[in-house]
């Protein structure tokens, strides 16, 4: 029997080349927010990662399965009134899809920032079209709180934005 060994850890300067690799792929980046880079190079990983060094607690971590880069998850704090929120996302490159390993990944981050931040939800944003996403999400204990109508453009369509929540009742 096979053992997937899935973890998730800070990105370290080994990982610039195998994080190019994998997140310069039009099929993540449709899933992604425009100001995402692509064609995403060696460059824009190193700078990346560099720019990961400083920030404490970690917010963003490589998604390792069996000791190898398979794709990447993070937070983004939020503010002001939102403070209590903290937006969620992740991706796992290509040769991996439907191994299980976004779900995982995502449990494990739920736990880290509900362990380690002073928030009560976490959000993630999924376009209509990245069903596999939205059930990752599901498995992990998020409801769906909305859907914003044709709320978001990308690749000049206007697409529907899955809004999904986990959150500490308190």
């Amino acid at each position: 029997m096979d053992t997937k060994i899935i973890q998730i850890k800070p990105w370290n300067d080994e990982d610039a080349e195998q994080l190019a690799f994998l997140f310069n792929n039009i099929k993540i980046w449709n899933n992604m927010r425009d100001y995402i880079v692509h064609p995403y190079t060696i460059e824009d990983s190193t700078h990346f990662i560099q720019s990961q060094h400083a920030i404490l607690p970690t917010q963003n971590f490589a998604i390792i399965l069996n000791n190898q880069v398979v794709g990447g998850i993070g937070i983004n704090l939020k503010s002001d009134i939102y403070r209590m929120n903290v937006e969620l996302a992740y991706w796992i490159g290509e040769p991996y899809w439907g191994m299980g390993i976004a779900s995982e990944a995502v449990n494990q981050m739920v736990e880290y920032v509900f362990n380690s931040f002073a928030i009560n939800r976490i959000v993630a944003e999924v376009f209509d079209y990245n069903k596999p996403s939205m059930r990752v999400l599901e498995k992990n204990g998020f409801y769906l709180e909305s859907v914003s109508r044709k709320g978001i453009l990308k690749n000049d369509y206007l697409l529907d934005n899955f809004v999904w929540v986990n959150q500490k009742i308190y």
